[in-house]
């Protein structure tokens, strides 16, 4: 079974790798898998959440800084020790890397934790932003699979992982503004 799972991966894998590999793409993907161009977007985000979210986008701004060192340690530190997997570019002699490749581990992929984790969080909190969250979140998933870093499994668990985190962080800031509410009308009523 795990061998038919794996040649799914690998038949995924090549298909973004290799069929659909193209100049654009290369530098489109590149682009957007660079942690600094997304980290200039999350600092955006916060302060569009913090200056025209009301309490809610406070509240999010602050937390979001709490759930992608979360997320980031809980994948980098903890899941990609303990399971070790090589990445697809230090495994296959035939990935292609326009970024090149690093030695770390391969699974789950940080860049989709964080990002799903993200867009989760905020969607859950800004419903209006579903769509452009999760097509941005999918995105950066998928370049990491054509730039020959990840395995589509990679991907796959990192989204789910990043999901449960970012709904957990959801749920709680939902639990601090409903305190912050109730705490404000005990207070108005004395």
């Amino acid at each position: 079974m795990i061998d038919f799972l794996y040649s799914i991966d690998l038949t995924v894998f090549y298909f973004f790798n290799h069929t659909l590999s193209v100049g654009i793409l290369d530098k489109f993907f590149s682009f957007i898998t660079n942690v600094n161009h997304w980290y200039i977007t999350y600092l955006i985000l916060i302060y569009i959440s913090f200056k025209y979210g009301g309490k809610r986008g406070k509240i999010a701004a602050v937390l979001t800084v709490f759930l992608i060192l979360a997320s980031d340690q809980f994948g980098a530190s903890f899941l990609k020790p303990l399971f070790h997997r090589l990445r697809p570019c230090n495994a296959l002699i035939d990935a292609l890397t326009p970024l090149g490749c690093t030695g770390s581990f391969s699974f789950p992929s940080n860049h989709a934790l964080n990002n799903f984790a993200a867009a989760v969080f905020f969607y859950r909190l800004f419903p209006k932003l579903k769509i452009i969250l999760l097509v941005a979140a999918s995105l950066m998933a998928i370049s990491r699979v054509y730039l020959g870093l990840h395995y589509p499994s990679d991907i796959i668990g990192g989204a789910l992982i990043g999901t449960g985190i970012g709904y957990i962080f959801s749920l709680a800031a939902l639990k601090i503004e409903k305190y912050i509410d109730e705490k404000t009308k005990v207070n108005e009523s004395e």
